[in-house]
């Protein structure tokens, strides 16, 4: 009896316990303009409460968060506690806007907040604060976009670029693309940026600063307005506060806003339809034609490189080279296709380079071989007008081979052999070279019955049958070992980017990407982790737990957090030379420690 009511008031206990918990949510306002901002703060008044977990906030940007505070206070002998959970967030979208439940966990259960519903109506008009950090920010950043062309035609290049410009007020920390453009109705090819640079320039006739964050060739490809969507940034800018340091040095507040450019409407216009030559294939741009051979003498059954070029400027990679016709004595292989394209930033000379047909041709027959021309049709957008090129005949010479026999070589023949009969002539040694004695040698012979190749050849099925049994239940076993498998192939993978990245040393994002990747797969070569498993949370449990010294799982999380930080940090040969070594050192002892 005494065993039950403990168990009756245990009971009684936790339930008034979970009765008291109360987990909040709340917000700043309930309705707002979709230009302004808004505080939502989870609210759990026990201590205990764990592993607290944010709804998805799909509808919201967030752009502060989450900062946590504890209030724990005594009035009249009465304690009191709450932890708080808070995020600043702005709308994306206008209407009635949901926020779901965030989860928190209080003595081995799961307890949900209530959900919010908040009206963001149209923006509204903000008080012009000059030591408003936001108004500062709006101010002194812009985002533009630059188009070489807002009026090209079908098939011609323009350049695009995305600038950041910044006047001298405020500093540029860091930024990340929310919203990338899809560059509908274009071909596209974006134009690589290895490492920001810091210009000077004007701004609607001040000075600014500016950097390039996005640049593309874009290639239309059909006519009419199209457009090019905006492109959405999230980036940390550094405002002054107004006060000073101990040196008189401005002091600056660091916050995170996200900035849109503006759509642009891009003007396509058709090609022309009068001059257009009959074998125009949509080349558009200023280009040459050059058809020719390796070699233009050798012998049959050696081969020639055929080579047709088309080099210049314009949409080289969106047209096919014009087929070249050789003679049928001359065998001809499938043509293997090159391009050499290099990209600069002025419109239709954004893509510049040759691109490159090349036959592979075999003659069989000794003779001389004319190798047709061939045209190209073009369209010059700065002139606009089609041209037509034309390639020089190539004539392919076979020195030595065997005659080509035609129908009327051999018609030819058989008449004259017809025409002249001759008289056959009997005489006594017509016939001397036929032998009329022989004698016959038995060749000297070896037996093979009882000889050393046929007992080799008896044992040789004793030997090789159980061998390719045995081979065959080790390969069996291995590609049955799951397990095994991935471990040597994620060993494989670190030894690999290891390598990878020793050679990418003085290309900073290639080397550091390459160095984690190296890392993360030892990892799971030895751990036998998948790759959802991988965290630096889960990694260092993990080698916790497989007795691996703190200090070198220190290390380990330390050069991974390198690699995620030197990505967008300048990094020299020196720094790089550094990190890699100490990769190798942790990988070294982590190897010995497991």
């Amino acid at each position: 009896m005494k065993i039950r009511s403990t168990y009756l008031l245990l009971i009684l206990v936790t339930q008034s316990l979970f009765a008291q918990v109360e987990f909040k949510a709340k917000v700043s306002k309930n309705k707002l303009g979709l230009n302004q901002r808004l505080r939502v703060e989870f609210t759990i008044n026990k201590q205990g409460g764990d592993n607290f977990s944010p709804p998805s906030f799909k509808n919201f940007d967030v752009v502060g968060g989450p900062s946590q505070s504890v209030n724990q206070s005594w009035i009249n002998g009465k304690s009191s506690y709450s932890q708080s959970y808070s995020y600043i967030v702005s709308p994306i979208k206008k209407g009635a806007l949901k926020i779901g439940s965030a989860t928190i966990e209080f003595s081995g259960k799961i307890i949900k907040s209530n959900p919010l519903t908040v009206d963001v109506v149209d923006a509204v008009e903000l008080p012009k604060d000059p030591n408003d950090p936001d108004y500062i920010a709006n101010q002194n950043v812009h985002l533009e976009v630059l188009v070489s062309d807002s009026n090209p035609y079908v098939g011609e290049g323009i350049f695009v670029e995305y600038r950041l410009y910044f006047s001298h007020k405020v500093a540029l920390s860091d930024f990340d693309f929310k919203e990338l453009p899809e560059y509908e109705g274009f071909w596209n090819q974006d134009i690589k940026i290895d490492q920001l640079t810091v210009e000077e320039g004007k701004y609607q006739g001040e000075d600014y600063r500016f950097c390039s964050i996005r640049k593309s060739i874009l290639i239309p490809q059909k006519s009419g307005d199209l457009v090019l969507e905006p492109i959405k940034t999230d980036l940390i800018i550094g405002v002054p506060t107004g006060r000073g340091d101990f040196f008189g040095n401005p002091i600056t507040r660091n916050i995170r806003k996200s900035f849109r450019s503006f759509k642009k409407t891009i003007k396509v216009k058709s090609l022309p339809l009068e001059g257009k030559p009959a074998d125009f294939v949509g080349a558009v741009g200023d280009f040459k034609l050059d058809v020719s051979t390796s070699k233009a003498t050798l012998k049959a059954n050696e081969s020639t490189q055929l080579k047709v070029q088309i080099s210049g400027r314009g949409n080289l990679k969106l047209f096919e080279l014009p087929k070249v016709q050789t003679p049928k004595e001359l065998e001809v292989y499938t043509p293997e296709h090159n391009e050499n394209l290099r990209n600069s930033l002025s419109g239709i000379k954004g893509m510049r380079g040759e691109v490159v047909d090349q036959y592979t041709v075999v003659p069989a027959y000794k003779g001389k071989y004319k190798i047709p021309s061939v045209s190209f049709s073009y369209f010059n957008p700065s002139e606009k007008k089609y041209y037509t090129l034309q390639s020089d005949e190539v004539f392919v010479n076979v020195t030595e081979g065997k005659e080509l026999v035609t129908n009327s070589d051999a018609t030819n023949s058989n008449n004259a052999a017809g025409s002249v009969k001759q008289q056959v002539v009997a005489a006594e040694n017509n016939f001397r070279y036929i032998q009329t004695k022989t004698s016959l040698e038995t060749p000297e012979t070896t037996d093979f019955f009882k000889s050393t190749l046929f007992y080799i050849l008896l044992l040789l099925p004793v030997i090789v049958i159980p061998m390719g049994i045995l081979i065959g239940k080790k390969q069996k076993q291995r590609a049955n070992d799951l397990i095994g498998n991935r471990t040597r192939k994620a060993d494989k993978l670190a030894r690999k980017y290891l390598s990878q990245a020793k050679k990418e040393i003085g290309k900073k994002e290639a080397f550091y990407i390459a160095l984690e990747k190296a890392l993360l797969n030892y990892l799971k070569a030895k751990l036998q982790m998948q790759t959802s498993e991988v965290s630096k949370d889960r990694i260092a449990k993990l080698l916790t737990k497989k007795g691996v010294e703190a200090a070198t799982i220190t290390n380990f999380v330390s050069v991974l957090d390198n690699c995620d930080f030197a990505r967008y940090a300048p990094a020299t040969d020196v720094t790089m030379n550094d990190d890699f070594d100490k990769a190798k050192q942790v990988i070294t002892k982590l190897d010995k420690q497991l």
